[in-house]
């Protein structure tokens, strides 16, 4: 499956890859970003990141519930302030290979509608690999600099950001607020020049110039900064009060004109093969320039069109980073280990003899699943030559591509004699249970459920994960901890809300033992009960259900803006999910039955006996109907959700955790001066003269719910030419159907 392109991954491999791509990216951010020690490298990072993106967009109602693909960065760390950015610090996606900058040129002009032979240009630049730092300005005057953190909220860092010469403190002629966005790095000779004078010390030395860079900066010492060479490139801003430019190009001539480094190699390019020309330019001087970069960056030129644009959950629509060409390096494999994830999946890592590969030691790679170790891929064809991975071989690491990172390739000639197939697991290393592997499936999976503790202490992490309930103090490691612990127990999400009446009744107080104190305890109790109150879109997210992710949490929560509302839809949906899963069964059989009798396979009518032989309430019908119908909500999560809310123990947790909490609603993000705000919006058909990804975009920012199925709920049809069974069902509903134009003059142009 590891080596399957997106194109030809089924539902489940899908779903088992987003999984296991999620796990890899979490703990990469927290490595990267936290704690300035990575521990994968910036290409396999891109490239996980790449291949998880694609297969969300694949399979748009696949969202794994840690997905990274909704998040910027990592939480700041503790012992700094925190900066809420006025303008959200995002993250770019990426590209590998020439034909994805083609790619970028067409997906720009075709959000845009403009004709492949319309004037449209972009700029190109290095991408710096260093930390990136935000620095605001007041009437001229630096006040504040902060760095990304999760994008949303930084770390304070202006006494640190005083010390670097290449940060102006005064500006002559700039906006009266202007924030200045740019990279931290240090030069090469510096960098060896300072890691000489920590050995000389005895001090710490750095792995990398990035890693001496972040560390440097994120000094709770302001003194220890000035004495590491830090140096600044601007190349963007956030909040401005007054317009730098009308072009990306003038206004980074701006930024160099108020005294601030830009890089020299920027140009402008008016077609993708200039841009492609610029990048191997680059690449060629990439050894000389002394400092270290990781790709090129292209932006849209024209801001206009980079505010029509706009942005993705993370990313912008109007910018990609062209990564170089990573590295492989040959290493001993010592030992494969068996992890279980949250939805049970056992997952073989290979433990690895620590080889440094594009400045990054690697120690552990994925395996992926018992085919990949056997030589094979899903279907039974072989890889790597039907080449088998055994413990004691010498192995190639791949650090870029698809899966990242990976056991690439064996090289047999060095087998050690008497070694043996690897044997994959059919128990549970951590509970016992079957581990069964379901036909169509390339994974086995824990069966044991919430007996399972690796199961639940995953959830659990899930759930104070920072995109969930971001409970300060309460990690992955206290997490651990608390499982363990026989005295005050946290079993489940509810238990952390019960810790501090728990602990009040106790003879041995949490403030007693190792790690804490009155302070600590203090503090961990003051931000759980901080986090009772907590919105819609987070809890159906920290739940940790399959397939629902970030994106698919806030669609639920937007569309039923309530718990209750969404408790009672899911709830009455049931009776139709169970009629759905039996009408897959019955539409699998009747193209097996086909397959064997060489007939084309009778598809509407397998599900339609099912359905209709066999009807479920109107009302189970409705709901399962407005559930799917929801834009980005599909089958998949929607079984997903009934599964889990009709599991006894599960939903008994669920409902004990409600208890405990203040569900806070989510309303639509409506203006007293939008006339949809509040109302379902579907379109259907040919939109002429907007794309229908900017017209959703459009209507959201406008207050409205976009939905991809016309229902009873459906307030409003925008439907173009080619317009279908859409408007015919709207015509049966009575929903009002109006056409582009009407819609344009409808939302004022």
């Amino acid at each position: 499956m590891a080596d399957k392109s997106v194109k030809d991954l089924t539902k489940e491999e899908a779903s088992d890859e987003v999984a296991r791509l999620g796990d890899l990216l979490t703990r990469a951010n927290t490595a990267y970003h936290t704690e300035d020690a990575p521990e994968i490298s910036d290409a396999d990072y891109d490239a996980a990141k790449r291949r998880l993106t694609g297969i969300e967009q694949r399979f748009p109602d696949l969202a794994s519930p840690d997905s990274p693909t909704g998040q910027v960065g990592a939480a700041p760390a503790e012992g700094f302030g925190k900066v809420t950015h006025a303008v959200r610090m995002l993250s770019l996606s990426n590209a590998f290979e020439e034909s994805d900058v083609t790619d970028f040129d067409a997906r720009v002009r075709s959000y845009l509608n403009l004709p492949a032979d319309a004037p449209l240009a972009y700029t190109a630049e290095p991408k710096i690999d260093g930390l990136s730092l935000s620095l605001r300005y007041e009437n001229g005057k630096l006040v504040q600099a902060a760095t990304r953190g999760d994008g949303e909220t930084g770390e304070n860092v202006t006494a640190n950001a005083r010390t670097i010469a290449d940060i102006p403190e005064e500006l002559t002629g700039a906006p009266e607020i202007l924030e200045v966005r740019g990279e931290v790095y240090m030069s090469h000779a510096d960098f060896a020049a300072l890691n000489a004078r920590q050995a000389e010390r005895g001090g710490k030395t750095f792995a990398n110039p990035r890693n001496a860079a972040a560390g440097s900066l994120r000094q709770l010492d302001a003194t220890i900064t000035r004495d590491r060479p830090l140096r600044f490139f601007a190349y963007a801003w956030g909040e401005v009060s007054d317009p730098l430019a009308e072009t990306q190009w003038s206004a980074i001539d701006r930024l160099k004109s108020l005294g601030f480094q830009t890089n020299p190699l920027t140009k402008r390019c008016e077609t993708p093969a200039e841009m492609l020309d610029h990048y191997r330019a680059i690449e060629t001087q990439r050894a000389t320039l002394g400092y270290d970069i990781d790709g090129v960056v292209y932006k849209v030129d024209d801001l206009a069109l980079q505010a029509r644009l706009g942005f993705r959950s993370t990313t912008p629509r109007w910018a990609m980073a062209h990564k170089f060409p990573a590295e492989l390096a040959w290493t001993r494999l010592e030992a494969i280990d068996i992890q279980v994830g949250r939805t049970g999946a056992l997952s073989p890592v290979a433990r690895l003899t620590p080889v440094t590969v594009g400045g990054v030691v690697v120690s552990n790679a994925t395996l992926h699943n018992e085919d990949y170790i056997a030589g094979l891929d899903s279907k039974g064809s072989e890889i790597r030559g039907g080449k088998d991975i055994r413990v004691g071989d010498w192995v190639q690491v791949y650090r870029a591509g698809d899966v990242i990172p990976k056991v690439a390739d064996v090289d047999l000639s060095q087998r050690p004699e008497g070694t043996q197939p690897y044997v994959f697991p059919d128990t549970c290393p951590e509970c016992g249970s079957e581990a069964v592997r379901e036909e169509g499936d390339a994974v086995r999976r824990c069966t044991g459920g919430l007996i399972c503790p690796a199961q639940a202490v995953e959830k659990l992490k899930h759930f104070v994960s920072r995109a969930a309930f971001d409970i300060e103090g309460l990690g992955a490691k206290q997490v651990e901890m608390f499982y363990a612990d026989d005295t005050l127990p946290i079993r489940e999400p509810a238990d952390i809300f019960t810790l501090a009446t728990r602990d009040a009744r106790a003879i041995a107080k949490l403030k007693n033992r190792d790690g804490f104190g009155d302070k600590s305890v203090a503090k961990l109790f003051a931000a759980i009960e901080e986090k009772r109150r907590i919105p819609l879109n987070r809890l159906i997210f920290a739940l940790g259900i399959r397939h629902v992710g970030e994106v698919a949490a806030a669609d639920l929560a937007r569309h039923y803006g309530s718990w209750i509302a969404f408790l009672d839809a899911v709830d009455a949906a049931a009776p139709a999910a169970h009629r759905h899963l039996m009408a897959e069964e019955a539409v699998l059989s009747e193209r097996r039955a086909a397959e064997q009798e060489g007939r084309r396979a009778s598809i509407s009518a397998a599900r339609a006996a099912i359905w209709d032989n066999d009807p479920v309430p109107d009302t189970a019908r409705a709901a399962w109907d407005d559930l799917v119908g929801i834009d980005g909500i599909g089958a998949a999560v929607a079984v997903s959700l009934v599964t889990t809310f009709q599991q006894k123990a599960e939903r008994a947790s669920i409902d004990r955790l409600a208890q405990e909490l203040e569900v806070q609603d989510v309303a639509a993000p409506a203006t007293s001066d939008s006339p949809v705000a509040g109302k379902t919006v579907v379109f259907t058909g040919t939109l002429e003269k907007m794309t229908r990804a900017e017209a959703k975009a459009r209507a959201e920012s406008l207050g409205a719910k976009v939905a991809g199925s016309v229902s009873a709920k459906t307030d409003l049809l925008v439907a173009g030419p080619g317009a279908g069974s859409k408007a015919t069902k709207a015509q049966e509903l009575g929903v009002e159907i109006i056409d582009e134009d009407g819609w344009l003059a409808l939302i004022g142009g």
